[in-house]
């Protein structure tokens, strides 16, 4: 092999690797696996989503977060959506907008008007089948993994 056909290799090589850790860093797919985001998701579909802060976030998004403590300590056999540790759910209200108390009865015992700077309310489009803000409360942003970008991978 030439000098240069090693280089081209060596270089597309390179080029792999930074995309694969670029891809890494800042997309994950993710399996849902209840129905709490019927109809919009279905169990067995896969969903691509894209790290983002939550200042990138909007009313509306399709997100993905890590559940909370109290659903995967106590509540064992409360359905998830997205495999152990993690929701798929819609963003309903970010930071500097109303706490919708009328969707979320626990926010109304809170002191804030609106949503807190570094938290967001998160609801499933299927709520008989949803764990959700309605009974954890706000969603911290450190939990927030990332924005769905492309939902329903699965061929049907």
């Amino acid at each position: 092999m030439s000098l240069i056909g090693w280089l081209v290799g060596a270089a597309a090589l390179v080029a792999a690797a930074t995309a694969l850790l670029w891809a890494r860093r800042h997309l994950m797919l993710v399996s849902v696996v209840g129905r709490s985001m019927e109809p919009t998701l279905r169990p067995g579909d896969r969903v691509l989503a894209r790290r983002v802060p939550l200042t990138e976030v909007r009313s509306g998004d399709v997100v993905v977060v890590v559940a909370p403590a109290a659903m995967t300590a106590g509540h064992p056999s409360r359905p998830g959506d997205a495999g152990p540790g993690l929701l798929i759910k819609r963003a309903y209200a970010v930071p500097g907008e109303p706490v919708p108390v009328d969707r979320v009865p626990l926010l109304r015992e809170r002191p804030e008007r609106v949503v807190p700077s570094g938290h967001l309310v998160v609801l499933g489009d299927n709520p008989p089948f949803s764990y959700d803000s309605r009974e954890c409360g706000y969603i911290p942003e450190a939990d927030l993994l990332g924005v769905v970008v492309r939902p329903r991978l699965r061929a049907d």
